[in-house]
C-alpha cells in the first residue's frame, strides 16, 4: 500500500524560534500542526484577511482545531473593547507552533475586523450581558 507523505513545515533555525519542535518527537505527541508549511501559512493568513462573516471566522477556528490541532482564541479583552484592538486574539501555545505564526494569525484576523467592522460587532453582541 502506498502512503501518502503530506508537506511538513521546515524547521526553524536553531536558537532563532521557541516552537519547541523536539517535543513533537515524542510517543503520543500531536505532529498536525507541522502541516502547516509557510506556503499553507500564507494561504491561511489570506484567508483569515478575507473574513467576511462572524460564521466564517467561527467556521476557521473549528477547521484550525480539526486539521492541525490549533486552538485560535478570538474574545473581548478584559477592558472595554472600542475597537479591534480592544480584542484577545491568540492562537493557544503548542509544541511545533512558530513563533512568527503565532503573531501572524491573530494579525491577520484583527486586520479582518478593521476591514469588516460587522464581524467585530457580530462577536461582541454574541458575548453580550443580554446575549
Amino acid at each position: 500500500m502506498n502512503s501518502l507523505e503530506l508537506p511538513l513545515r521546515n524547521p526553524c533555525p536553531p536558537g532563532a524560534c521557541v516552537c519547541e519542535r523536539e517535543r513533537l518527537q515524542q510517543p503520543g505527541a500531536d505532529a498536525r500542526v507541522l502541516r502547516l508549511t509557510r506556503e499553507e501559512e500564507k494561504r491561511l493568513i489570506a484567508r483569515l484577511e478575507g473574513l467576511q462573516s462572524l460564521e466564517d471566522l467561527q467556521r476557521m477556528q473549528q477547521k484550525l482545531q480539526e486539521q492541525l490541532g490549533v486552538r485560535l482564541v478570538v474574545e473581548p479583552g478584559p477592558a472595554e473593547v472600542r475597537s479591534a484592538l480592544g480584542l484577545r486574539i491568540e492562537l493557544q501555545p503548542q509544541p511545533g507552533l512558530c513563533r512568527k505564526t503565532c503573531k501572524a494569525v491573530p494579525a491577520a484576523v484583527r486586520r479582518a475586523m478593521v476591514q469588516q467592522p460587522p464581524i467585530l460587532w457580530a462577536l461582541l453582541d454574541s458575548r453580550d450581558l443580554l446575549g
